[in-house]
């Protein structure tokens, strides 16, 4: 049966209930003994385990099972995809960066690190307590508003970039995918 769209249906049956539809799967023969079959025949040799018993279970003889293995090829990388992962990624690395900065300045704030730079750039460029004519204020390089703003302005531009460039990558690779067929991935169970 078939509806209006061409798709297959649900058959029913005279009482109208849908029959059942259940798959049953005979699990593969185990390694070594292709005769073997789970729906009866010859017993399986002694180590191997029965067909009552769960296939997924190591044998007994200590035998080394070959894992299994299975060759994918990545043909296509949906851009709006790569696009909002990118954006939760470099949106995530955004917050860390500000966060480290944040405790990196209060650390070496507490430690005197910039009032000592401070102290050393004004002796080369105030004489006799005078500022210089120049009217250079090293202080204002290091006040915690200044830094953290810089910090906020980089990592919005890094938000920007890292998102439309991974963006503009999937698209490359689909192109370039299309032409020499995508990359060949080889899984392999665990053992």
């Amino acid at each position: 049966m078939a509806d209006g769209k061409g798709r297959p249906g649900t058959a029913t049956t005279e009482d109208g209930k849908v029959p059942d539809t259940t798959v049953h799967v005979r699990p593969a023969p185990p390694q070594g003994n292709p005769s073997w079959s789970p729906s009866g025949g010859p017993p399986p040799p002694a180590g191997l385990s029965s067909p009552s018993q769960d296939s997924r279970k190591p044998a007994s003889d200590n035998s080394p099972r070959t894992p299994r293995k299975a060759h994918l090829v990545l043909r296509r990388i949906e851009p709006w995809s790569a696009m909002k992962f990118s954006f939760v990624v470099s949106l995530v690395c955004f917050v860390v960066l500000f966060v480290a900065v944040a405790v990196l300045y209060m650390v070496l704030n507490s430690l005197g690190v910039f009032d000592s730079i401070i102290q050393t750039v004004n002796q080369f460029t105030v004489s006799d307590g005078k500022p210089s004519a120049n009217g250079f204020n090293v202080a204002s390089w290091f006040e915690p508003v200044r830094i953290l703003g810089y910090t906020a302005l980089i990592g919005a531009v890094n938000v920007v970039l890292i998102t439309a460039l991974s963006t503009l990558g999937a698209v490359i690779y689909n192109i370039a995918s299309d032409l020499v067929g995508g990359i060949e991935v080889t899984f392999s169970e665990a053992e």
